[in-house]
């Protein structure tokens, strides 16, 4: 029997610590293989995505469904968690009142100073010349 299709394709930073911790996450929560982990350094990556601006990708994780719709930054993680079997009972949290607009203020936070946080010296570089 042949494993599913997955419905979702996570595109993140691959070089990035948090970003890759995140994904061993995800690795432990689809047990079901639902969400395709792609790493935006891989050659290619980006050009399977070109409605996607290039900028996006080092900025916020993109999640991405077979239909093409794209979740970026809170609003992929609230749509992840949705997907994954294991995630729905966090799912819930994003229904509270402000709760979206809170996730996307500290997400985008989190990003900027992602390389204080856990990231090292890829993301500083990234910040640094950006």
């Amino acid at each position: 029997m042949s494993a599913p299709s997955p419905s979702h394709t996570l595109v993140y930073d691959g070089d990035c610590r948090v970003c890759t911790r995140l994904v061993g996450a995800v690795d432990v929560l689809d047990r079901e293989h639902r969400v395709e982990r792609l790493s935006s350094r891989v050659t290619g990556a980006r050009e399977r995505f070109p409605w996607i601006p290039a900028g996006s990708f080092d900025d916020a994780l993109q999640l991405v469904a077979t239909d093409g719709t794209t979740w970026s930054g809170a609003a992929a993680i609230e749509e992840l968690l949705r997907v994954l079997p294991r995630g729905r009972w966090l799912a819930w949290t994003f229904a509270l009142p402000f709760a979206r607009p809170v996730a996307e203020r500290f997400y985008r936070w989190f990003a900027r100073n992602r390389y204080r946080l856990g990231c090292g010296e890829h993301c500083r570089g990234e910040r640094a010349t950006s």
